[in-house]
C-alpha cells in the first residue's frame, strides 16, 4: 500500500492493522489488498473497508466482545442469512474460522453492502414503519427455526437490577470529585460538572418514580442489542442490511424497541421525534405481538437508566477513552427533554399497526 493508504488504514486506536493486513489476507484468501480504509463512524470496535482482488469486503478488529462470543454470534448472523435477513454472512479463513486471531487480536471479515446510514428525520414515516417491521422480523427469526438451535434456550423471566437515587448522585458525586481533582480542567470538565449537578437535581426530584420491581413485563427472548441508525444500511429507499451483530443477547424485546427507536428519533439530537417513534412502534408490533403495557414498562425501565447511568463520562475519565465524548451534552438535553414530557412518549410508544 501507498504511504498515503496507510494512514487512513490506521485509524487513532488501531496502529498495528498495516503489519497485520498482510496475514488477514492470507488467511481468508483475498489475494491483493489494493486499499485499506479505516471507518471511523465505528465507536467501538476497529472497522475498514478493504477493496481486494476478491472484492471489497468490511473488515472488524473485535474490540467489544470475547473472541469465542463473535464466533457464536457470526454463526448466528450466518442462520440468519440463510432465513433471508438482510444480513452479511461472515467469509471463512482457510481454517474454516470466521475469526482470525493475531498477537491476540481478532478479525472478521464480512462482504462490502452498499448503502447509507440514515437518522432521525433523514427517514420518512414509512421506513420508520419498516425498520419497526425489519427489528420485528430479526425478534422473530433469532427465537425461531434453525437460528435459534444455535442459541442457548431463553429464560422465561428476567431480573435487571434497578439503581437507587442513592447510588446514582453517588456516583455522580465519584465523578464530580474526578474533575475537581484534575490539575487543569478541559471545556469539556467544565460542561460535565455543569451537567452532572443538573442530573443530582432531577434525581432529587424524580427520584422516587424509578421502577419498582427488577423485573420487566412482556415478551424476552434473543435481540441484536444495538438496532439504530450506524447499524442499518438503506439502498433505495429500502433497508439493505443490518450490520454488527456483537450484542447479541437475551433482553425484554420492549426493552431493544425502546432503545431503538430513542436512539434512532432522538437522542443526539435533544429530543424524540414522536411521529416517526409512532410509525416505528406500529411497523414492529405488525410483526410481533407486544401489548401497550410492556411497552409503557420498558420505556419507563430505559427512562430510568438514563437517569441513573454516566457511561460517556466513565469512558472518559475511568477508562480515558473520549471516542464517546460527543454523546454526552446530546444525551443530557434528551434526558431533560423526555423527563418533561414523559406521557407524550409513552403515547408515542402505543400505537398500533
Amino acid at each position: 500500500m501507498t504511504s498515503a493508504t496507510q494512514d487512513s488504514a490506521r485509524g487513532a486506536r488501531f496502529g498495528e492493522i498495516v503489519d497485520d493486513l498482510r496475514v488477514i489476507s492470507e488467511s481468508f484468501g483475498l489475494g491483493e489488498v489494493r486499499e485499506c480504509s479505516f471507518l471511523a463512524a465505528g465507536l467501538m470496535n476497529g472497522n475498514w473497508r478493504l477493496d481486494t482482488a476478491e472484492g471489497s469486503f468490511a473488515l472488524k478488529r473485535i474490540v467489544d466482545v470475547p473472541l469465542p462470543l463473535a464466533r457464536r454470534n457470526l454463526g448466528v448472523v450466518a442462520a440468519l442469512a440463510d432465513s433471508g435477513l438482510p444480513v452479511g454472512r461472515a467469509r471463512l479463513a482457510s481454517s474454516g474460522d470466521s475469526v482470525v486471531e493475531i498477537d491476540g487480536r481478532g478479525y472478521c471479515l464480512l462482504p462490502w453492502t452498499e448503502g447509507s446510514h440514515l437518522s432521525g428525520t433523514d427517514l420518512t414515516l414509512d421506513q420508520a414503519a419498516e425498520l419497526g417491521v425489519q427489528l420485528g422480523s430479526i425478534h422473530r427469526g433469532l427465537n425461531s427455526g434453525t437460528v435459534s438451535a444455535a442459541l442457548p434456550e431463553a429464560p422465561q423471566r428476567l431480573a435487571a437490577s434497578v439503581t437507587t437515587p442513592e447510588a446514582a448522585v453517588q456516583e455522580a458525586d465519584r465523578l464530580l470529585a474526578l474533575i475537581d481533582g484534575r490539575e487543569s480542567r478541559t471545556p469539556f470538565d467544565d460542561e460535565a460538572a455543569v451537567e452532572l449537578g443538573r442530573r443530582k437535581m432531577l434525581l432529587s426530584k424524580y427520584g422516587h418514580q424509578r421502577p419498582a420491581t427488577e423485573v420487566a413485563t412482556g415478551p424476552i427472548g434473543w435481540t441484536h442489542g444495538d438496532v439504530q441508525h450506524r447499524n442499518v444500511l438503506w439502498r433505495g429507499g429500502k433497508i439493505a442490511g443490518v450490520i454488527d451483530w456483537d450484542r447479541i443477547r437475551v433482553r425484554p424485546f420492549g426493552e431493544e424497541v425502546a432503545r431503538t427507536a430513542t436512539v434512532q428519533f432522538g437522542g443526539e439530537d435533544g429530543f424524540l421525534d414522536l411521529e416517526r417513534t409512532s410509525a416505528f412502534v406500529a411497523g414492529y408490533r405488525s410483526v410481533v405481538p407486544i401489548s401497550a403495557e410492556a411497552l409503557a414498562d420498558a420505556v419507563e425501565r430505559l427512562w430510568w437508566k438514563r437517569m441513573s447511568d454516566y457511561w460517556q463520562l466513565v469512558f472518559h475519565y475511568d477508562r480515558d477513552d473520549h471516542s464517546c465524548d460527543h454523546l454526552f451534552l446530546p444525551a443530557e438535553r434528551f434526558l431533560a427533554w423526555w423527563t418533561e414530557r414523559r406521557e407524550a412518549v409513552q403515547q408515542a410508544f402505543a400505537a398500533t399497526p
